[in-house]
């Protein structure tokens, strides 16, 4: 009986050192949109002709006290789970370094420059598995404080909500908002960093999602996805059957198809390059691009970044 008990007891223990060092997601937090938008730190950004308005990290990070306070105690909880975490402030220093660099890049044949949002560039930068949003709003009655709270998780590739929590904190004498809101999220955390887990456990089964767009550009080579190869194989075909060879379990869709462009959606690529480093769409657009200028068509091939989920790739030009 002891032996059983012994041998029950190690079964545990290995188990929960198994469950503590299974592979976590990498997670950056951000103010919300919403927040943001409250406090006033917005900024317009010229998307190829369409003005949008969007947050701007850069002035939030300078002029409230309180928000990477509230970010590092954020990071402090995850953290003590075992959550990975990009810094928002040192992955914005370390593009505003390149930023100018970046803006002399055009496309040889068109002269296009390759626009990219602010948000965009970040999450490029930093390659978090998920972001968190958090938006607080502090209440005073008498002597006490409150915080309400909300936190998200979004799949930085897709924007597509993974997890949630929200709630009021006990009323509280501190004045202090990351105490504040430390108090007000523990309740929460366990089944909140449960979702992020389940999330990401299914990406390592069953692949991260991402989408490519491809499109012919006009070059006077006659060549479209309707062209055919030696025997007769459209291009369109040959670039499916490639898609269904190269991603995780044969799934993606291709969600609308002409003579002149493909859109795949939900495509299904690894989360990890053989060498260990994070897959991203326009990793795997390289892929794409190799076989596609392999083909005996014997046409150029371009990728332009949109973004860690999305990518083009623009048969006809370089």
């Amino acid at each position: 009986m002891k032996l059983k008990t012994l041998a029950l007891g190690a079964f545990f223990t290995v188990a929960l050192a198994a469950f503590s060092q299974a592979k976590k997601p990498t997670l950056m937090v951000f103010p919300s949109d919403n927040w943001c938008q409250k406090k006033g730190y917005m900024q317009t950004f010229d998307n190829q002709g369409t003005t949008q308005e969007i947050p701007d990290y850069t002035k939030a990070l300078l002029n409230d006290e309180n928000l990477d306070n509230v970010i590092s105690k954020i990071n402090i909880l995850m953290t003590d789970r075992g959550f990975p975490l990009k810094s928002l402030s040192q992955t914005k220093k370390s593009i505003d370094k390149n930023s100018a660099e970046d803006q002399l890049i055009q496309s040889k044949a068109t002269g296009a420059s390759l626009k990219e949002s602010p948000l965009d560039r970040l999450r490029r930068t930093a390659k978090a598995d998920i972001i968190l949003y958090v938006n607080w709003q502090v209440s005073t009655v008498g002597p006490k404080n409150t915080v309400t709270y909300n936190l998200v998780g979004m799949d930085a590739y897709t924007n597509k909500q993974v997890a949630g929590a929200q709630g009021t904190g006990a009323p509280s004498f501190s004045a202090e908002v990351p105490v504040l809101l430390e108090e007000a999220v523990q309740n929460n955390m366990d089944n909140f960093c449960a979702q992020l887990q389940a999330h990401f456990d299914d990406l390592l089964e069953n692949g991260r999602e991402i989408a490519i767009d491809v499109k012919v550009f006009d070059d006077g080579s006659g060549v479209d996805l309707e062209s055919e190869d030696n025997e007769g194989t459209e291009l369109s075909e040959l670039i499916e059957n490639w898609m269904a060879e190269n991603t995780v379990n044969h799934r993606y869709n291709l969600s609308d198809a002409t003579e002149n462009y493909m859109t795949f959606e939900q495509v299904r690529i690894p989360v990890y390059k053989k060498n260990g480093m994070p897959e991203d769409a326009m990793g795997f657009g390289r892929e794409l691009r190799k076989y596609v200028q392999s083909l005996p068509f014997n046409i150029p091939c371009k990728l332009l970044n949109r973004g860690l989920g999305r990518c083009l790739l623009i048969i006809g030009e370089k």
